[in-house]
């Protein structure tokens, strides 16, 4: 089982450095089909082993956090991420699957499909009020996403007024889904005009119109061809649509652009037809597309069938088969982990690869190099099936010279020297040296990202510099640094030095959920950080609390419950923790932060009630949603018999307000609940 454990481990690790990568600098260094392969090997090893599922794996959550440069925007409903299937056979099990949770007295055969080509661009979510274009956001983390009206207006293809149409005149509001996609034409102008003015040039259409969009300067976004395919109607008042064809059509007869690729079918042969037919066509197209999107038609029937995780069970991604190339592999590395894993890595002869230029890929472990008999010097064969990382799949052993040269993995770490061992019944190495520079960087980096201690200036590259100047032995070293132990160093002059320390003081005082997401520890992320916060009043009451007292709380199961009570026990985190109290760091004593619950000397005016938000109001969404819980209150998504009020705001959402009414659930306004606060 712990080598599963440590696979996971590996995984989510790559996969978070690559949402970043992707969705927050728009600078992939792997493809869209590489990325799905680290994905689905994910899910596939979390539903052989649900145990191991964590609130934090990347499977549970959609995408990453939106730029603070933009203002934030919350998604009228969220936005979830489509199963893959990536072979006929894998579409029919999906829908095997699918046909086992239809109503009673139907099956596979009553459905119908619309099925659409997958653009490869950047999704956006489009607001109209009255006809008007009033927002446009990205994706974001599904949640919340980042306002880009300005840029939006841009793109000529997208009105910024709906006319009186056939369909009548525009609906008071309209959320409408689009992806915004550069043509490749337009792509190869573009970069041949960046190469002749000496600037940057892109790899990909995907990365020039996802940096176009997020521009801080419109007049960028103006200048750069992008287009746009919308394809749902997320919300529209004053009319119920109940398929997405009927959808597909609405928007197209208000002017919006759809793709005219998208077909109506009525069985999965037709499905299967339709995508053989797109294979051939991919290369012709002026876009690019990396698969197509299946959809069950009825989308009552959709929403009856629920999601699994973050996936609708209505809807899959067919993807396009992976793309393979042949290269020289140059040399064997490995990479030490945050918690010390060692994972051999391959340098290769650059190659080009569905538009990025590949110069590693991942060998896994030492096992699979042995079993395939990959050596130093080979000539290989790498794939990005499912556009994810690129994998070694074999070496071309016809092709040696007698030169190729066997690897073994070393015996000590690479970063400090001490010796690795590798557990038994495990496949993965470890060093084990709490103090390894390699691992001590990255937990500095952890300790300080947004998610934890959120220090402005601490990062990656920062903290390895100041653990190698001997500087930071632990994670608590970085309050007491001192400005004269900075400003010796090359490159830190005194304002970047002030910053930083005006940082480190500032994040003294963040919550208790923020510091426990910091501490790295074991299963532990931001999620199950905030019900610990929750639930205790300091992280001294944590490191004292029971472990079957942990086990009690929903959503803290008993691998959590183990992992943070050994990382409780022992002596250097505790060593660790007492020079966090004596700096000052405020969640580490027994008292409760008051940005994480508000004090109170008796019950809370809401305690036990639960709150769904609906409409506009008279303040940011987020900031109703921590005056609720501040008072006691639980804010969900969605209206259900569990629900007490529905809290509405100017132009609510039908579907929830109409879903209160039928469930006879009281429906109140903001001074109603003021009052209810007192």
């Amino acid at each position: 089982m712990r080598d599963v454990e440590s696979r996971i481990e590996v995984l989510r690790r790559q996969i978070r450095y690559h949402n970043h990568r992707y969705y927050v600098l728009d600078d992939p260094v792997i493809s869209d089909a590489e990325y799905d392969v680290l994905m689905r090997e994910l899910r596939e090893l979390e539903e052989a082993h649900p145990k191991l599922v964590t609130p934090d794996s990347p499977t549970q959550r959609v995408g990453a956090e939106p730029l603070d440069e933009f203002q934030r925007v919350r998604h009228v409903r969220p936005m979830l991420s489509l199963q893959d299937a990536f072979d006929e056979e894998e579409l029919r099990d999906w829908l095997i699957r699918t046909s086992k949770l239809l109503p009673q007295g139907m099956d596979a055969e009553d459905l119908e499909f619309v099925v659409e080509p997958k653009i490869d661009g950047l999704t956006v979510v489009l607001t109209y009020e009255d006809g008007r274009l009033v927002l446009g956001a990205t994706r974001g983390n599904g949640v919340e996403g980042e306002d880009v009206t300005q840029n939006l207006r841009t793109i000529r293809s997208l009105p910024l007024r709906i006319p009186v149409s056939t369909n009548g005149p525009p609906p008071t509001r309209l959320v409408v889904r689009g992806e915004v996609y550069m043509p490749i034409g337009a792509f190869r102008e573009f970069n041949r005009r960046q190469e002749e003015l000496g600037e940057k040039t892109f790899a990909n259409p995907r990365n020039v119109a996802a940096g176009s969009v997020r521009q801080l300067d419109p007049r960028i976004t103006a200048s750069r061809p992008l287009d746009l395919f919308t394809y749902a109607v997320v919300n529209v008042d004053g009319r119920t649509i109940r398929t997405q064809w009927e959808a597909l059509e609405y928007l197209s007869g208000l002017g919006f652009p759809t793709n005219p690729g998208n077909r109506l079918l009525d069985d999965l042969n037709a499905v299967v037809e339709y995508y053989n037919e797109w294979v051939e066509r991919r290369e012709a197209l002026d876009y690019e597309i990396d698969g197509v999107v299946v959809k069950i038609n009825d989308l009552d029937l959709q929403k009856t069938l629920g999601s699994v995780g973050n996936a609708p069970r209505g809807a899959v991604a067919y993807k396009f088969p992976g793309r393979e190339a042949v290269t020289k592999l140059l040399d064997i590395q490995v990479n030490v982990g945050r918690t010390g894993t060692i994972t051999p890595y391959a340098l290769l002869e650059p190659v080009k690869l569905s538009g990025a230029t590949i110069r590693q890929a991942t060998l896994h472990n030492e096992d699979y190099i042995r079993e395939r008999d990959i050596r130093k010097g080979d000539t290989v064969l790498i794939r990005r099936a499912g556009e994810v990382i690129p994998q070694v799949i074999r070496p071309l052993v016809e092709l040696r010279t007698g030169d190729e040269r066997p690897w073994h993995m070393p015996e000590v770490c690479p970063s400090c020297g001490e010796p690795i061992i590798r557990p038994e019944g495990e496949v993965a190495y470890y060093c084990v040296n709490t103090a390894c520079p390699a691992q001590l960087g990255r937990r500095i980096e952890h300790f300080a990202s947004r998610g934890g201690m959120e220090i402005e200036g601490l990062g990656g590259r920062i903290a390895q510099r100041l653990v190698s100047e001997g500087l930071l032995r632990d994670v608590a070293d970085i309050y007491y640094l001192r400005e004269e132990d900075l400003l010796p160093l090359e490159g830190f002059a005194d304002k970047k030095v002030g910053n930083l320390m005006e940082a480190i003081e500032a994040s003294k005082k963040r919550p208790l959920s923020r510091l426990i997401t910091a501490l790295g520890i074991h299963y532990v992320g931001s999620v199950v950080a905030r019900l610990l916060a929750e639930r205790y009043r300091s992280l001294e009451a944590l490191m004292e609390a029971p472990q079957e007292e942990m086990e009690a709380i929903e959503g803290i199961g008993p691998r959590i419950a183990k992992s943070i009570r050994e990382w409780s026990n022992r002596p250097r985190n505790r060593k660790v923790v007492e020079k966090l109290r004596r700096a000052g760091v405020r969640s580490i004593a027994h008292r409760r932060m008051p940005e994480e619950v508000a004090e109170t000397k008796g019950p809370q005016p809401l305690e036990g009630l639960t709150f769904v938000i609906t409409g506009t109001l008279s303040i940011p969404r987020r900031e109703m949603t921590a005056l609720i819980e501040g008072h006691g209150g639980r804010v969900t998504g969605s209206v259900s018999s569990r629900t007490d009020y529905l809290l509405a705001g100017a132009n609510p959402g039908d579907r929830k307000y109409t879903h209160a009414q039928e469930l006879g659930k009281p429906i109140i306004s903001e001074e109603e609940l003021r009052e209810m606060i007192g």
